[in-house]
């Protein structure tokens, strides 16, 4: 049996000798009473200027009977068992589908491929090394492929993020999710982090060597595969039909679509999939210099080689809607991540190292049936996309992001010139009124967040901050209604999955909801052979 103990309060520059005499302390143990000793969580305390790491973590003892403690903060822990499944007895007429490559998808296949089903994946953007080269050809001022971009293409719209794996949800799988992260090549440091993140840059090497493992299992990729309708008979899912021209046939396929696949969205609409409206936010990215970021947050200790670069979140709301921070991005930039042509879409990108000279952040307004106008599954599809084609618009038709300073945007006025932040978007910037772009009602709570923001991080809408918008994509509009078996309910074999089917929210989460359908499947349904 292992101890664990959380709320280890240490100096910044302790070394794991220092950390594990605090914990033995906790417990009234000395060094010689412990046999096996590793952190398995640190956070970071900046309360008041007053930095500190908080670690949690595991140990044995060599008596446990010596432990004296009131119990607080410490758990006897059992031992963990591998997890076991009980495969399913139904046999599978064809090879289980997956449709989308991000991190739902991804682990879905992955979890199939390691217990013999021999997933096939499609994805109707291109492989990561072919996806990058598109992906920064458009930033360079080259053709937007509509077909591969920051949205589609394999890893997701995560891949072009921070990697961000910090999650609110509560699961068992998630440790397993960061051991497969950290086995196919992110920092290990994932594994302890309170606010893990891979980083872009690295993020990219993980996705490929997860395909190169499923590869290897049995399983199969097609890149550049739009999936563009479902044949079904009775009920049932059929086959699948792409865009080469072929028709799969297949009894299960997984819907990992991602947050953007709109066409793919009103395709099964048209089809009688049932599907609900569901209520996600949209505003802008805000940018200051992170070394205002890291001052802000850390005082004194801002530049500490052991703190890196400084993050923040930060929410307000009233009793109709919210406004918060979004996908912060530390020592990152704002990157193009529109998925249709003739508009304009803003996200936020780090990489590992989170080294650049801005912090961006979304600061995003909460909407819902209520600003759509309609209570039509697809509406939400239409608020965004109106925003996203106004914004084009206001930016001269060339891709060009709208852009104010945050104290134009406050005092509503436009004064045409940077004040120490440029912005860090690939494209061009032009600067435009944002009360031009969203409903009177968005924008001006959008105002009313930030000037509270401004009181929890004195200077937040000063010191140069300026807003590129719009930030549209913060989750599915819509979620596709499902049973406990993970089915939809209207079509037998097609299983919802992912952030796409409005049921995750992040990497983290849709890597979980990606092994917990492939589990559903596993149960049902006996390993395919060929």
């Amino acid at each position: 049996m292992s101890i664990k103990i959380n709320n280890i309060k240490a100096d910044i520059c302790a070394d794991i000798n220092e950390i594990k005499e605090l914990a033995l302390k906790k417990i009234s143990c000395k060094m010689s009473d412990c046999t096996d000793f590793k952190i398995v969580r640190r956070s970071l305390d900046a309360r008041k200027k007053q930095v500190s790491f908080v670690y949690s973590v595991v140990l044995s003892l060599k008596n446990e009977k010596k432990v004296r403690t009131d119990g607080s903060n410490v758990l006897r822990l059992l031992e963990a068992e591998d997890l076991k499944y009980t495969f399913g007895t139904k046999k599978l007429k064809n090879r289980p589908v997956i449709i989308g490559s991000g991190p739902c998808g991804l682990f879905c296949a992955l979890t199939l491929a390691r217990n013999g089903y021999m997933p096939l994946v499609l994805e109707r953007g291109e492989d990561v090394d072919s996806r990058t080269k598109t992906v920064n050809s458009y930033f360079g001022g080259g053709k937007f492929n509509q077909k591969s971009n920051i949205q589609f293409g394999e890893g997701g719209a995560g891949t072009f993020s921070d990697g961000k794996l910090t999650t609110r949800i509560n699961d068992r799988h998630c440790d397993s999710v960061l051991r497969d992260f950290v086995d196919f090549g992110a920092d290990p440091s994932v594994l302890i982090n309170a606010k893990p993140h891979i980083g872009t840059d690295i993020l990219k090497k993980v996705v490929k060597n997860i395909r190169m493992e499923i590869i290897r299992l049995g399983g199969e990729f097609c890149f550049s595969t739009k999936v563009c309708d479902f044949s079904i008979k009775n009920g049932k899912l059929t086959a699948i039909k792409t865009s080469n021209g072929d028709e799969i046939s297949t009894d299960v396929a997984v819907l990992a679509i991602g947050h953007s696949a709109r066409d793919t969205y009103k395709t099964l609409f048209e089809r009688g999939i049932k599907m609900e409206q569901k209520p996600f936010s949209v505003g802008a990215r805000i940018e200051h210099k992170q070394s205002f970021i890291n001052e802000a947050m850390y005082g004194d200790f801002a530049f500490h080689p052991l703190l890196g670069a400084a993050d923040y979140s930060l929410s307000y709301r009233n009793e109709n809607r919210g406004c918060y921070s979004f996908c912060m991005c530390p020592g990152g930039t704002v990157v193009a991540a529109n998925s249709e042509e003739n508009s304009v879409v803003t996200n936020g990108m780090s990489e590992f190292r989170r080294d650049g000279i801005n912090a961006n952040s979304a600061i995003c307004v909460s909407v819902s049936s209520e600003d759509f106008g309609s209570n039509h599954p697809l509406a939400g599809i239409d608020f965004q996309r109106n925003l996203e084609q106004k914004a084009f618009s206001l930016g001269g038709k060339n891709y060009a992001a709208p852009v104010q300073k945050v104290t134009d945007f406050l005092d509503n006025k436009i004064t045409k010139a940077f004040d120490g932040v440029l912005p860090s978007y690939p494209l061009d910037t032009r600067f435009v009124s944002l009360d031009n772009l969203f409903p009177e009602n968005i924008s001006r709570f959008l105002a009313d967040g930030l000037r509270f923001f401004d009181t929890k991080i004195k200077g937040f809408t000063q010191n140069g901050a300026c807003l590129t918008a719009p930030e549209t994509r913060t989750s599915a509009p819509l979620r596709i209604t499902r049973n406990d078996n993970g089915e939809s309910v209207t079509l037998t074999g097609l299983y919802p999955s992912g952030e796409g089917a409005g049921y995750a929210g992040g990497i983290m989460s849709a890597a979980v909801d990606g092994i917990k359908t492939a589990e559903k499947i596993i149960s049902t349904f006996a390993p395919f052979s060929m």
